[in-house]
């Protein structure tokens, strides 16, 4: 297949597009390179790559046409990104994704990289069939462009869980993440919000659950789809706890208001149904993000926040 990857250099993208080249088809990674380069500088040799240096708000047919498949990953990402620039975020992920879903043509297909996070702060178990709640700029904007994509027959919505993991575009803004390099840089871990429940999945767990789309794309045309596993809904204290059996830390339950109130457990019966599943724990997730931080050290540009 030819697949073109808008924000192929970011966090997941960068995973996505090297797994796609794996897999022997011609891929183009796009996107505005924000955070440097060095991120694809694995990938530039690969023959079935091509490279396109293009900010998803000036996106052109030209760029989109020709593709079988358009997996659509750029965007600004997460609660806290996206309460800071709340006009780039409306421009970006709902405007920008209104564009790109226009200029395909009916047959291509349009995989969007949505988001558990607009199920909000209720505390239930959400199925993809229940009424969301979105309570954070991301979640909003996130949804009208999930609403946008959908209105389209050949698209298809993956709603992931809270990704944690190492990549080579590393974002340490991510709840697990972050935990993490607090308990080893600062030995001490705050909770707030200790028992806000989400639920979380391995980075490379997420990048099967967009190849597996490439083995079923007429069964989920159409469709929006929880990605992750019941068995990662996990508590802030939960996550904690976890790393404190690899990290020796002090874990704070703070009794001030949590700024995220985003407290929920989603099911993901309709993606198992169709034979996915995923294979890291969220040990295998901490044991590796202790090796990375043991020599890393947060480089403030390269924040999301």
């Amino acid at each position: 297949m030819r697949i073109l990857v808008t924000g192929g250099a970011g966090y997941k993208g960068v995973l996505l597009v090297r797994r796609l080249l794996e897999k022997g088809h011609r891929v183009a990674l796009l996107d505005n390179f924000m955070y440097g380069y060095s991120p694809v500088l694995h990938l530039v040799h690969e023959d079935n790559l091509e490279i396109l240096q293009c900010d998803i708000r000036n996106l052109k047919k030209e760029h989109v046409a020709g593709f079988d498949v358009v997996y659509h990953l750029a965007g600004i990402s997460g609660v806290p990104a996206c309460a800071a620039n709340p006009h780039s975020a409306e421009m970006i992920n709902v405007e920008a994704t209104r564009n790109l879903a226009a200029m395909l043509d009916r047959q291509q297909v349009l995989v969007n990289a949505s988001t558990t996070s607009f199920y909000g702060a209720s505390g239930k178990a959400f199925d993809e069939t229940m009424p969301v709640d979105p309570i954070s700029i991301y979640g909003k904007t996130k949804y009208e462009a999930e609403k946008y994509i959908q209105q389209r027959e050949r698209s298809i919505s993956l709603r992931f869980a809270t990704v944690f993991g190492i990549s080579a575009r590393m974002r340490d803004d991510l709840l697990v993440n972050d935990f993490v390099y607090r308990a080893i840089k600062d030995r001490l871990i705050v909770l707030f919000g200790a028992q806000s429940k989400r639920t979380f999945i391995h980075i490379q767990d997420a990048v099967s659950a967009y190849v597996f789309v490439l083995d079923h794309l007429d069964e989920m045309c159409g469709q929006v789809y929880n990605v992750g596993d019941a068995g990662l809904n996990y508590s802030k204290m939960d996550i904690a706890q976890a790393i404190m059996k690899r990290i020796k830390c002090e874990v704070v339950n703070s009794a001030l208001p949590s700024d995220d109130k985003r407290n929920f457990e989603v099911s993901f019966d309709k993606l198992k149904a169709l034979g996915y599943r995923t294979k890291h724990t969220l040990e295998d997730g901490i044991k590796d993000l202790v090796k990375l931080y043991g020599f890393y050290a947060i480089n403030p540009q390269y924040r999301v926040i």
